[in-house]
């Protein structure tokens, strides 16, 4: 096999990583320079500065998932529809190099005559089912816009997005919930999360329930240094009542960051809801698995 590149390139971060040939980790690298950061024309030499080192290995090949392949990014890899599986992604790269640098197309779907999209999580997202063994699955990808993936036999058969990480982000800062509360989120207060995600699966719509997070400050039920938390359960709890999971129902399997992922692995945990973790090397993962469809092996 080839080296492999392995690049996960979003709105406002950039990892690479030098894999061996067996997928493993060799040397990881993370710079501040999402695709925000990058004026016009700068691509090339932003990827030269991050892992030009790495592509002077003989035969090396770099895959690119994420926000580079948007069309603000450096080369637009146009979106697959749903359902896809690593071949329909592997022999629909977009080139920047020719058998030398390539973006991973992101996937599309479509519901009720409304579309959806993502970018880079279908990478984590096949990355996570192959370090799990699995080819079938619910997964979840949590983050400003998480994911709700549904996967059947090594294909993502359709997902939702839902904009809670955004959601917070405006009730924090731009609502007057965001008043009482500190300029810190500070750490997690699982008792206060819990409390907020109990109370949103009960009140029926967030509309009400998000008014609680002023109410309780009001009335001295919760201190102000646990009303993030708080409100995070909150919102979160919302999106867990709208997919209506419940005990019994199969494992979750969760990829992304910690400090997301607990946040919602306590919530499936009050549904009765089982979840798997994938950790924190799903998109190299992927990007290995899409490397191996692309050569045959």
């Amino acid at each position: 096999m080839r080296p492999l590149i392995a690049v996960d390139w979003g709105t406002s971060s950039l990892r690479v990583a030098r894999l061996d040939m067996q997928g493993r980790v060799q040397e990881e690298r993370s710079l501040p320079r999402g695709i925000l950061t990058v004026a016009p024309g700068g691509f090339p030499a932003v990827f030269q500065d991050a892992c030009g080192d790495w592509m002077r290995l003989p035969g090396a090949l770099a895959l690119i998932c994420g926000m580079a392949g948007s069309r603000q990014g450096w080369m637009e890899a146009p979106y697959r529809e749903c359902p896809a599986g690593f071949a329909d992604i592997a022999s629909h790269l977009a080139w920047v190099e020719p058998g030398r640098i390539a973006m991973v197309p992101g996937l599309s779907c479509e519901a009720d005559g409304v579309p959806d999209v993502m970018r880079g999580e279908e990478t984590q997202v096949f990355g996570a089912l192959d370090l799990l063994g699995l080819d079938s699955g619910l997964v979840l990808h949590p983050g400003t816009h998480s994911k709700w993936v549904r996967v059947a036999s090594g294909r993502v058969e359709g997902f939702s997005t839902f904009m809670t990480g955004e959601i917070y982000g405006l009730l924090r800062q731009h609502s007057i919930l965001g008043r009482t509360m500190p300029h810190d989120d500070g750490e997690l207060d699982a008792e206060a999360f819990e409390r907020g995600v109990h109370y949103a699966l009960h009140c029926g719509t967030l509309l009400h329930a998000a008014f609680s997070a002023r109410t309780l400050a009001l009335f001295d039920r919760l201190p102000a240094t646990a009303l993030p938390s708080y409100l995070s359960g909150l919102v979160i709890g919302e999106e867990l009542r709208l997919h209506q999971l419940g005990s019994g129902s199969d494992p979750v399997v969760v990829v992304g960051a910690d400090m997301l992922t607990r946040r919602y692995e306590l919530g499936l945990r009050i549904l009765g809801v089982a979840t798997r973790n994938a950790g924190s090397q799903a998109a190299w993962r992927g990007l290995r698995a899409i490397a191996n469809t692309l050569e045959g092996t």
